[in-house]
Protein backbone atom coordinates (compact mmCIF):
# COMPACT_ATOMS: atom_id res chain seq x y z
CA UNK A 1 0.00 0.00 0.00
CA UNK A 2 2.87 2.40 0.78
CA UNK A 3 4.28 1.79 -2.69
CA UNK A 4 0.94 2.87 -4.17
CA UNK A 5 1.07 5.97 -2.00
CA UNK A 6 4.57 6.86 -3.18
CA UNK A 7 3.49 6.29 -6.77
CA UNK A 8 0.78 8.87 -6.18
CA UNK A 9 3.34 11.31 -4.76
CA UNK A 10 5.46 10.87 -7.89
CA UNK A 11 2.36 11.44 -9.99
CA UNK A 12 1.78 14.77 -8.22
CA UNK A 13 5.31 15.84 -9.16
CA UNK A 14 4.71 14.78 -12.76
CA UNK A 15 1.53 16.84 -12.92
CA UNK A 16 3.34 19.88 -11.48
CA UNK A 17 6.03 19.47 -14.13
CA UNK A 18 3.37 19.31 -16.82
CA UNK A 19 1.73 22.47 -15.47
CA UNK A 20 5.12 24.22 -15.56
CA UNK A 21 5.41 23.35 -19.24
CA UNK A 22 1.95 24.75 -19.90
CA UNK A 23 2.66 28.08 -18.21
CA UNK A 24 6.02 28.33 -19.99
CA UNK A 25 4.30 27.93 -23.36
CA UNK A 26 1.59 30.35 -22.29
CA UNK A 27 4.09 33.10 -21.48
CA UNK A 28 6.07 32.51 -24.67
CA UNK A 29 2.89 32.79 -26.74
CA UNK A 30 1.61 35.76 -24.75
CA UNK A 31 4.86 37.62 -25.35
CA UNK A 32 4.71 36.93 -29.07
CA UNK A 33 1.10 38.12 -29.17
CA UNK A 34 2.07 41.27 -27.28
CA UNK A 35 4.99 42.12 -29.55
CA UNK A 36 3.29 41.26 -32.83
CA UNK A 37 -0.27 42.28 -32.07
CA UNK A 38 -1.40 38.74 -32.86
CA UNK A 39 -5.03 38.65 -31.74
CA UNK A 40 -5.62 34.97 -32.50
CA UNK A 41 -2.56 33.96 -30.47
CA UNK A 42 -3.63 36.20 -27.59
CA UNK A 43 -7.07 34.61 -27.60
CA UNK A 44 -5.54 31.13 -27.56
CA UNK A 45 -3.48 31.97 -24.46
CA UNK A 46 -6.51 33.40 -22.69
CA UNK A 47 -8.62 30.33 -23.54
CA UNK A 48 -5.88 27.86 -22.59
CA UNK A 49 -5.64 29.30 -19.08
CA UNK A 50 -8.79 27.35 -18.22
CA UNK A 51 -6.81 24.13 -18.74
CA UNK A 52 -4.16 25.27 -16.27
CA UNK A 53 -6.85 26.19 -13.74
CA UNK A 54 -8.45 22.77 -14.18
CA UNK A 55 -5.08 21.06 -13.67
CA UNK A 56 -4.59 22.95 -10.42
CA UNK A 57 -8.04 22.00 -9.12
CA UNK A 58 -7.46 18.36 -10.04
CA UNK A 59 -4.05 18.27 -8.38
CA UNK A 60 -5.32 19.97 -5.24
CA UNK A 61 -8.23 17.53 -5.00
CA UNK A 62 -5.81 14.60 -5.28
CA UNK A 63 -3.47 16.08 -2.66
CA UNK A 64 -6.27 16.70 -0.19
CA UNK A 65 -7.53 13.16 -0.74
CA UNK A 66 -4.05 11.82 0.03
CA UNK A 67 -3.92 13.86 3.24
CA UNK A 68 -7.28 12.48 4.33
CA UNK A 69 -6.64 8.89 3.32
CA UNK A 70 -2.97 8.38 4.18
CA UNK A 71 -2.36 10.85 7.06
CA UNK A 72 1.25 11.30 5.91
CA UNK A 73 3.96 12.48 8.30
CA UNK A 74 7.50 13.87 8.09
CA UNK A 75 8.88 14.02 4.53
CA UNK A 76 5.74 12.62 2.92
CA UNK A 77 3.64 15.30 4.55
CA UNK A 78 6.03 17.99 3.31
CA UNK A 79 5.73 16.61 -0.22
CA UNK A 80 1.93 16.79 -0.24
CA UNK A 81 1.72 20.23 1.37
CA UNK A 82 4.45 21.57 -0.93
CA UNK A 83 2.57 20.23 -3.95
CA UNK A 84 -0.47 22.23 -2.88
CA UNK A 85 1.61 25.40 -2.51
CA UNK A 86 3.46 24.88 -5.79
CA UNK A 87 0.28 24.30 -7.74
CA UNK A 88 -1.01 27.66 -6.51
CA UNK A 89 2.16 29.44 -7.64
CA UNK A 90 2.14 27.76 -11.04
CA UNK A 91 -1.53 28.55 -11.56
CA UNK A 92 -0.76 32.18 -10.77
CA UNK A 93 1.99 32.11 -13.40
CA UNK A 94 -0.64 31.04 -15.90
CA UNK A 95 -2.82 33.95 -14.82
CA UNK A 96 0.05 36.38 -15.38
CA UNK A 97 0.62 35.03 -18.89
CA UNK A 98 -3.10 35.51 -19.50
CA UNK A 99 -2.82 39.11 -18.29
CA UNK A 100 -0.04 39.78 -20.84
CA UNK A 101 -2.17 38.27 -23.60
CA UNK A 102 -5.16 40.32 -22.45
CA UNK A 103 -3.15 43.53 -22.91
CA UNK A 104 -2.42 42.49 -26.49
CA UNK A 105 -6.12 41.81 -27.07
CA UNK A 106 -7.18 45.06 -25.41
CA UNK A 107 -5.05 47.25 -27.69
CA UNK A 108 -5.47 45.29 -30.93
CA UNK A 109 -4.94 46.28 -33.74
CA UNK A 110 -2.38 48.64 -32.19
CA UNK A 111 0.88 47.37 -30.72
CA UNK A 112 1.38 47.71 -27.00
CA UNK A 113 5.19 47.86 -27.02
CA UNK A 114 7.00 50.76 -28.70
CA UNK A 115 9.93 49.84 -30.93
CA UNK A 116 12.46 51.15 -28.41
CA UNK A 117 11.38 48.60 -25.81
CA UNK A 118 10.85 45.59 -28.07
CA UNK A 119 14.29 44.05 -27.27
CA UNK A 120 13.75 44.45 -23.52
CA UNK A 121 10.21 43.04 -23.47
CA UNK A 122 11.27 40.20 -25.77
CA UNK A 123 14.12 39.38 -23.38
CA UNK A 124 11.69 39.41 -20.45
CA UNK A 125 9.36 37.01 -22.21
CA UNK A 126 12.21 34.65 -23.12
CA UNK A 127 13.57 34.72 -19.58
CA UNK A 128 10.16 34.11 -18.02
CA UNK A 129 9.34 31.16 -20.27
CA UNK A 130 12.79 29.65 -19.63
CA UNK A 131 12.43 30.08 -15.85
CA UNK A 132 9.14 28.16 -15.89
CA UNK A 133 10.65 25.31 -17.89
CA UNK A 134 13.62 25.12 -15.53
CA UNK A 135 11.33 25.19 -12.50
CA UNK A 136 9.50 22.19 -13.94
CA UNK A 137 12.80 20.33 -14.29
CA UNK A 138 13.66 21.21 -10.68
CA UNK A 139 10.34 19.72 -9.54
CA UNK A 140 11.07 16.52 -11.46
CA UNK A 141 14.71 16.14 -10.42
CA UNK A 142 15.06 18.09 -7.14
CA UNK A 143 18.28 19.44 -8.63
CA UNK A 144 19.38 22.31 -6.37
CA UNK A 145 21.94 23.52 -8.91
CA UNK A 146 19.09 24.19 -11.31
CA UNK A 147 17.03 25.68 -8.49
CA UNK A 148 19.84 28.16 -7.80
CA UNK A 149 19.88 28.98 -11.52
CA UNK A 150 16.19 29.94 -11.33
CA UNK A 151 17.08 32.36 -8.53
CA UNK A 152 19.80 33.91 -10.71
CA UNK A 153 17.53 34.08 -13.75
CA UNK A 154 14.91 35.85 -11.67
CA UNK A 155 17.53 38.45 -10.75
CA UNK A 156 17.96 39.04 -14.49
CA UNK A 157 14.20 39.53 -14.86
CA UNK A 158 14.31 42.06 -12.03
CA UNK A 159 17.09 43.95 -13.84
CA UNK A 160 15.05 44.05 -17.03
CA UNK A 161 12.03 45.25 -15.08
CA UNK A 162 14.07 48.10 -13.64
CA UNK A 163 15.42 48.98 -17.08
CA UNK A 164 11.85 49.37 -18.38
CA UNK A 165 11.13 51.91 -15.68
CA UNK A 166 14.39 53.70 -16.39
CA UNK A 167 13.46 53.98 -20.07
CA UNK A 168 10.04 55.40 -19.25
CA UNK A 169 11.57 57.98 -16.93
CA UNK A 170 14.11 59.17 -19.50
CA UNK A 171 13.58 62.60 -21.13
CA UNK A 172 13.26 61.03 -24.58
CA UNK A 173 10.20 58.97 -23.56
CA UNK A 174 7.33 60.54 -25.50
CA UNK A 175 4.71 57.79 -25.39
CA UNK A 176 1.12 58.41 -24.26
CA UNK A 177 -0.05 57.90 -20.70
CA UNK A 178 -2.12 54.93 -21.88
CA UNK A 179 0.87 53.22 -23.44
CA UNK A 180 3.03 53.97 -20.43
CA UNK A 181 0.48 52.33 -18.15
CA UNK A 182 0.26 49.29 -20.44
CA UNK A 183 4.04 48.82 -20.43
CA UNK A 184 4.18 49.27 -16.67
CA UNK A 185 1.57 46.57 -16.17
CA UNK A 186 3.18 44.11 -18.58
CA UNK A 187 6.64 44.57 -17.11
CA UNK A 188 5.20 43.93 -13.67
CA UNK A 189 3.48 40.77 -14.90
CA UNK A 190 6.81 39.38 -16.14
CA UNK A 191 8.55 40.32 -12.90
CA UNK A 192 5.89 38.67 -10.72
CA UNK A 193 5.92 35.57 -12.94
CA UNK A 194 9.59 35.11 -12.07
CA UNK A 195 8.87 35.60 -8.37
CA UNK A 196 6.34 32.77 -8.44
CA UNK A 197 8.88 30.49 -10.14
CA UNK A 198 11.32 31.27 -7.34
CA UNK A 199 8.63 30.34 -4.82
CA UNK A 200 8.24 26.99 -6.57
CA UNK A 201 11.94 26.10 -6.49
CA UNK A 202 12.28 27.23 -2.89
CA UNK A 203 9.56 24.73 -2.04
CA UNK A 204 11.69 22.07 -3.71
CA UNK A 205 14.69 23.31 -1.76
CA UNK A 206 12.64 22.93 1.41
CA UNK A 207 11.90 19.31 0.53
CA UNK A 208 15.62 18.61 0.07
CA UNK A 209 17.15 20.68 2.88
CA UNK A 210 14.35 21.51 5.32
CA UNK A 211 14.99 25.27 4.87
CA UNK A 212 12.31 27.62 3.51
CA UNK A 213 12.39 31.20 2.21
CA UNK A 214 16.17 31.29 1.76
CA UNK A 215 17.89 31.51 -1.65
CA UNK A 216 18.50 27.98 -2.86
CA UNK A 217 22.15 26.94 -2.76
CA UNK A 218 23.55 23.90 -4.55
CA UNK A 219 24.48 21.02 -2.27
CA UNK A 220 28.27 20.74 -1.98
CA UNK A 221 29.62 17.58 -3.55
Amino acid sequence: MREVFHDELRSLAEQLTQMSGLVSAAMANATQALLEGDLALAESVISADAQIDAQQRHLDDRAVALLARESPVATDLRVVVSALRMSTSIERMGDLARHVASQARLRHPHLVVPESLVPTISAMGDAAASIATTAGTVIATRDLELAAQVERDDDRLDELHRSVFAAMQAPEWQESAERTIDITLCSRYFERYGDHAVSVVRRVGFLVTGDWMKPVQPVAS
